[in-house]
């Protein structure tokens, strides 16, 4: 398993010995091939290495160096082959979870509330997803301007986002302005997509930072149903208050 990564700071050779020796420390780093002129570091790996283990190593190097994921390249000889269920885990639990709880809280009613339960969804959802991409808020960003059309132009709109994605949680959760906070979730999430699809349909291995820089998840269709359905929830929600 081959994974490029984009390393900025590098200006003379020593810089280059710096970084390389901090990654070959890293446990089951097979190679390592660092470039300044490229400003790019090529690792081959026995198996996966998480991303905040690699920028760790990094930041152990020197403060002035930066590390963004470009790309990953399987081979059959050190590809440690993970089913799509071990891979997506941590996002199938989490949804789980919130789908737990905001269905056990439709047992105060009498009846099933269509409309609460989406709020509630909604609330769960941006609330647990902000909370992991603020573990690691400066991970998430850089992983977000990668493929975002919007913070690609405007770095400072990955951090934004985040404190975005917090405020819609406790927003549908109070019932804040119920047709203000679905409308701005709706053109969040619609922004955001339009990167995702991109990415997807261009068949970039990129991480995906729905989860922050936590988990080191693929951009992959299950991405774009992440965003689809909280568009398709909010729009619901819209069309129904209308």
């Amino acid at each position: 398993m081959t994974h490029t990564y984009k390393i900025t700071g590098m200006t003379c050779s020593s810089c280059e010995a710096k970084v390389k020796s901090e990654l070959l420390i890293i446990p089951h780093v097979l190679s390592v091939d660092v470039s300044k002129d490229k400003q790019e570091a090529v690792i081959e790996m026995q198996k996966h290495i998480p991303f905040m283990l690699i920028q760790d190593a990094i930041a152990k190097a020197g403060s002035k160096y930066a590390i963004l994921e470009l790309e990953t390249t399987m081979n059959d000889e050190t590809e440690i082959a993970r089913t799509w269920f071990e891979t997506y885990k941590p996002l199938l639990l989490i949804l789980f979870y919130i789908l737990l709880v905001s269905f056990i809280v439709q047992f105060k009613n009498h009846h099933f509330d269509y409309m609460e339960w989406m709020r509630h969804f909604m609330a769960g959802f941006f609330l647990v997803f902000s909370f992991f991409k603020f573990l690691n808020l400066k991970g998430f960003a850089e992983s977000y301007m990668m493929y975002d059309i919007v913070a690609k132009r405007l770095p400072a709109w990955a951090y934004l986002y985040v404190f975005i994605e917090l405020a819609l949680g406790i927003a549908f959760l109070i019932n804040f302005n119920p047709i203000i906070t679905n409308l701005v979730a709706v053109a969040v999430m619609g922004i955001s997509i339009i990167g995702v699809l991109q990415s997807v349909l261009n068949k970039r291995k990129i991480q995906c930072a729905c989860l922050g820089a936590v988990f080191n998840l693929p951009m992959s269709t299950v991405t774009i149903i992440e965003d689809a359905l909280m568009i398709a929830m909010s729009g619901t929600m819209l069309l129904l208050m209308l």
